[in-house]
C-alpha cells in the first residue's frame, strides 16, 4: 500500500528557513518541524521572554496542524528543546493553556544552541481524526 506524502505550508506559521517544510502529512499523520518563536507576520522573534516565545511555538504548531486539517488537540507525541532547564516550569504554564487530557506524550530537552538562539522550540507529530 502506497501512501501519498503531502507538504504543509502556511502562511500562518514562519517560513522555513532552510531545506525542510513547515509539516509533512502522511495517511493521517502530520509531522510538524520544529516551530521557533518567530512572528509570521513579521519575521522576528516575538520577544526575549520564555513564556510569549513558548506561546508564539504554540501559535506556529496550531497554524501548520490547521493548515493540515488537524488541531493541537490532536497531537499525539510533541518534542520540546530549550535552551534553559530552570525555564521547564515556565514552559509548562503556557504549554497547559494549549493542551487538554488526554495529554500528548511529550519530550522536553535542554539543548546548546536553537536557531536564531531562541529559547524554546517545538515539534508536533498528530492525527487527523
Amino acid at each position: 500500500m502506497k501512501m501519498e506524502i503531502k507538504e504543509i505550508n502556511t502562511k500562518n506559521a514562519p517560513d522555513a528557513i532552510g531545506p525542510y517544510s513547515q509539516g509533512i502529512k502522511v495517511g493521517q499523520f502530520i509531522f510538524t518541524s520544529g516551530q521557533i518563536p518567530i512572528d509570521p507576520n513579521t519575521g522576528e522573534i516575538v520577544s526575549e521572554d520564555i513564556e510569549y516565545q513558548a506561546k508564539q511555538c504554540m501559535l506556529n504548531l496550531q497554524a501548520v496542524l490547521k493548515e493540515a486539517g488537524s488541531s493541537l488537540e490532536n497531537i499525539i507525541k510533541i518534542t520540546v528543546f530549550i535552551k534553559d532547564m530552570n525555564d521547564f516550569a515556565k514552559i509548562n504554564s503556557v504549554y497547559e493553556n494549549y493542551v487538554k487530557r488526554p495529554f500528548p506524550a511529550r519530550s522536553c530537552v535542554e539543548v546548546a544552541r536553537l536557531p536564531k538562539d531562541v529559547l524554546c522550540e517545538m515539534e508536533a507529530i498528530a492525527v487527523i481524526v
